[in-house]
């Protein structure tokens, strides 16, 4: 009997102030979208940092979706397909790897 693959996992924070900071994050690239929705692959694992807008995020392999907004640090794991369904206009610093 073939073993079933584990949905991957898309985690999501609130960070610090501090974590910011150490990070660098504020100085990550900065990526807009409007109101839409889309299929997406991640190559690599990306962490992004909402600024404004809201967004969930449906992943097709039966995975739980989610749903973040301003204020949230998330990371999508490397393989990850999915569908974006932005609400309200995305603001997000971003980094790959």
């Amino acid at each position: 009997m073939a073993k079933s693959k584990k949905p991957l996992t898309i985690e999501i924070e609130k960070p610090s102030k501090g974590k910011l900071e150490k990070d660098g994050i504020e100085k990550w690239p900065i990526w807009k979208k409007e109101v839409s929705t889309f299929d997406w692959h991640y190559d690599e694992k990306e962490t992004c940092y909402i600024l404004e807008g809201k967004v969930r995020i449906v992943p097709k392999d039966g995975g739980k979706p989610v749903e973040f907004g301003p204020g949230d640090l998330v990371t999508f794991p490397e393989g990850l397909d999915c569908v974006w369904k932005i609400s309200k206009p995305v603001r997000k610093h971003y980094k790959f790897g």
